[in-house]
């Protein structure tokens, strides 16, 4: 399973790439596509939606089940992407790619210090 160094990760198998400015960009991770199977539809938020640490702010649905996305930071939702929302095997064939979900703008002082480094990930799904 790939795990790209260079992201932060969340015990609810999610990613956050640092961005321009305080902006990350989210999505879920090889593993969890994995575990998932055919995703099938993605319910993502509004822009502009204030989301804190641990809040539910969309879903995914594959032929297996329905999952639960968390925000992995406090901020404001700044975009989303539109091209998962109409084709969301993406999730499946670029995980860490084509189907990131959204971006957050930090809230102020909101940082990515309390998410995984890549190591620590994949002794979690090492288990």
């Amino acid at each position: 399973m790939s795990t790209p160094e260079e992201l932060r990760y969340t015990e609810e198998h999610e990613w956050v790439a640092a961005r321009a400015g305080s902006v990350v960009r989210v999505g879920i991770t090889e593993y969890a596509q994995d575990q998932l199977g055919d995703v099938v539809f993605v319910d993502l938020p509004e822009v502009g939606r204030q989301v804190g640490t641990g809040d539910v702010f969309g879903e995914v649905e594959s032929t297996k089940s329905v999952s639960e996305l968390f925000a992995p930071v406090d901020g404001e939702i700044v975009a989303v992407n539109d091209a998962v929302a109409e084709s969301p095997e993406l999730i499946n064939s670029d995980p860490y790619g084509e189907g990131w979900l959204v971006e957050i703008r930090l809230d102020e002082g909101a940082g990515l210090e309390a998410l995984l480094e890549a190591e620590a990930y994949q002794a979690l799904i090492a288990g």
